[in-house]
């Protein structure tokens, strides 16, 4: 059961950061913010990435934004499968 909890966290965090990515990459390829994939990428990840971009700046021209986003699940995904993993493999 413990295996399949931190396979389930690897997951949700690999898909939303998958997410980030995309949403980054999608205006470089001249995506309409209106098509419905960039839409719902944008409705996913913005609770995210808003807060992000009131702290970080665009520097020449470029958003920061979603490699800090990556970086901060990233961190967050290693501790908390750490965590997990340490809480319930210690009682087996």
């Amino acid at each position: 059961m413990a295996h399949v909890l931190v396979v389930l966290i690897d997951w949700i965090f690999t898909l939303y950061t998958l997410a980030i990515i995309a949403r980054a990459l999608l205006p470089w390829f001249r995506v309409d913010y209106y098509h419905p994939v960039m839409r719902f990428l944008i409705r996913i990840t913005e609770p995210m990435l808003a807060p992000l971009r009131r702290h970080i700046r665009p520097m020449g021209g470029l958003d920061f934004t979603p490699m800090v986003a990556v970086l901060i699940l990233w961190f967050v995904q290693q501790l908390l499968g750490l965590l997990v993993r340490t809480l319930l493999y210690a009682g087996g």
